[in-house]
């Protein structure tokens, strides 16, 4: 055995101790599971209409974009969605990634210098934490949700640009972030907001525009949208939306977007169509607040803000205890332990989905209810 072999073995053991290991598991083997753990909130992953489309592409462009975007990766579709995009968010423009994940390294990466002061809300995605990692600016991390404290941080510093990094609503917890406050506190301090709306395009808002759009902040050029195209959308891929000034400053100065291969021709057919479906049938989003109500009825707790419910639990063992016994009842949850979640508590993580029908909902609510009781 290598030095190497024996690093891994002691982090292993490390891992198991903790309670803190890791595996992958197949949802295509074994009995199916009622999802609540999943990001498709609407079960557009699966859609006919959606599920032609990313044949369609497929068919039409190849199985992979084959390049760069500025090389040869660019194909008309990515164009149509942009603009769809922009037009759903109430923005000027889009710029399409091959995920979420990188949408967030290029917008903190591009947009940073060594004279940028990135203000960052503590329990922000991990991939807005890697950006700030990879920026050339000066970190700092507000705790959560403190609109004060970001002032302060804004008001005292010395550099001549500012970042703000949020998002619309969290991904462990749920809550929504006080984006109207936070946006005045940037227009204050000539500060640009960048807000992650990944769990609420699709789902928050007037429509499911999302956060931004519901306060009547899209559009402004000191605020700039990320999101997903994984989550209600079902497909895979993000985005950036704002001016078309942003658009093209990225276009040449993202190295998420600039190295790396355009976003594949299925998903991104994929993801257009689901847009389309969730504009033209807002009934969808209604249906996931519904459901998020349920469950949130049948765990005792507030009804969230989006399609996400959290559960603290005394540990990570018991939390891993909570999510088998949902299996073996016939539902599917989430399970998050530290580091994944920003406060170090292990939780349970549930989320909505708007096509499951009444006799699922009340399914899951009583096997949540025995669940959370135990």
């Amino acid at each position: 055995m290598t030095s190497f072999d024996t690093w891994l073995d002691k982090a292993a053991q490390h891992r198991e101790k903790a309670g803190m290991t890791r595996r992958l598991s197949a949802r295509d083997h074994g009995r199916p599971l009622l999802d609540l753990a999943g990001n498709d909130y609407h079960g557009l992953s699966t859609h006919p209409a959606v599920v032609e489309a990313a044949v369609a592409a497929t068919r039409r462009f190849g199985a992979g974009a084959g390049a760069s975007r500025l090389v040869s990766g660019t194909v008309s579709l990515h164009g149509e969605l942009e603009s769809a995009l922009a037009r759903f968010c109430g923005s000027q423009a889009a710029l399409v990634f091959s995920t979420g994940y990188h949408a967030n390294l290029g917008v903190v990466s591009g947009l940073s210098s060594p004279g940028t002061l990135i203000v960052s809300d503590a329990h922000v995605h991990a991939s807005l934490i890697d950006g700030c990692r990879l920026a050339r600016g000066t970190v700092a991390v507000a705790p959560h949700n403190d609109v004060a404290a970001i002032e302060r941080l804004l008001a005292a510093r010395t550099q001549q640009r500012a970042l703000v990094l949020i998002e619309t609503i969290y991904s462990v917890l749920g809550d929504a972030a006080p984006v109207a406050d936070l946006a005045e506190v940037c227009r204050r301090h000539g500060a640009v907001l960048v807000a992650d709306e990944a769990h609420a395009i699709g789902v928050a808002g007037r429509h499911g525009r999302g956060l931004l759009a519901e306060f009547g902040l899209a559009g402004r050029t000191d605020v700039i949208a990320t999101m997903t195209l994984s989550k209600s959308l079902g497909s895979q891929g993000g985005a950036v939306v704002g001016s078309a000034s942003l658009r093209e400053h990225l276009i040449n100065r993202a190295r998420t977007f600039i190295y790396d291969t355009g976003l594949a021709p299925a998903a991104t057919g994929g993801a257009l169509a689901a847009l389309e479906l969730i504009e033209s049938e807002p009934v969808r989003v209604e249906r996931v607040r519904f459901a998020a109500a349920v469950l949130a009825e049948a765990c005792g707790v507030d009804p969230p803000a989006g399609a996400v419910l959290s559960m603290s639990m005394p540990g990570p063992r018991q939390a891993v205890a909570a999510v088998a016994a949902a299996a073996s009842r016939g539902v599917r949850i989430g399970c998050f332990r530290p580091p994944s979640t920003p406060d170090r508590i292990s939780r349970l993580r549930f989320t909505a989905h708007g096509h499951h029908s009444d006799e699922e909902l009340g399914f899951a609510a009583k096997v949540l209810r025995e669940v959370v009781t135990a």
